[in-house]
């Protein structure tokens, strides 16, 4: 899928706690176009017109069903990017969003026992999968989502979203339960089965080289790292 650029229009903003951020696009130049786990950039110059060369941006998850007519993401305020996002984005803000990227969950896969671990924000790219069609395509799915605590589980509602497809999940949150335990996670695990990781860079590290050590191959672990 070819990337174009769609300019668009800052329509909701939601800031559960200091410092992160959700945000809801809708396109003012045609309908968005992209499959569950890609990414985009997004340019916040004011002063880019669409034709000249693309400004500085940054890659965000697209936490979206891609039939929905808007794109939410989700950030969290970490460099000087982010912290001017904060500063000059509001509701009516015009930027200009750069999609898809990624192939998250295009790449060949086993769709029977797969196992999906996410960390924090990490999950944005999972839920864009667990509300689409393309789901119920999977058999038998293993979901563990941590959290530091369950005050930051703030996808809470588009989990229990009616249209969402998922059967069961294990919320794991750090303050009572601990971290994700990836040991427990592969021995609840079926030997052939495809890990997909998201979160933070160093938990992606861990786990995978957790479960490499315990004989998964290489190429059945696909991992959210573009960052």
């Amino acid at each position: 899928m070819l990337q174009k650029k769609y300019k668009s229009e800052l329509i909701a903003i939601s800031n559960p706690f200091k410092g992160i951020y959700t945000l809801e696009l809708r396109s003012l130049n045609g309908k968005f176009k992209y499959h569950p786990g890609q990414f985009l950039h997004i340019a916040i110059d004011t002063d880019y017109d669409g034709s000249s060369q693309w400004p500085d941006s940054r890659c965000f998850s697209m936490q979206s069903n891609p039939n929905d007519e808007t794109i939410r993401i989700t950030y969290s305020v970490k460099g000087a990017f982010t912290k001017q996002m904060e500063q000059q984005l509001s509701v009516g803000s015009e930027v200009w969003l750069k999609l898809p990227y990624g192939d998250l969950f295009t790449q060949p896969h086993n769709k029977t026992n797969t196992v999906f671990i996410a960390g924090g924000t990490g999950i944005t790219p999972f839920l864009s999968l667990f509300t689409h069609e393309s789901f119920n395509e999977y058999i038998n799915p293993h979901i563990y989502l941590g959290f530091r605590s369950k005050e930051y589980n703030i996808y809470q509602d588009e989990l229990n979203n009616p249209r969402n497809l998922l059967k069961s999940v294990q919320s794991c949150y750090e303050d009572k339960d601990g971290l994700i335990n990836i040991d427990q996670i592969y021995q609840e695990s079926a030997i052939e089965s495809n890990y997909f990781i998201s979160g933070p860079p160093s938990m992606i590290r861990a786990f995978k080289n957790t479960l490499i050590e315990k004989g998964v191959p290489t190429s059945n672990i696909l991992t959210d790292d573009w960052e």
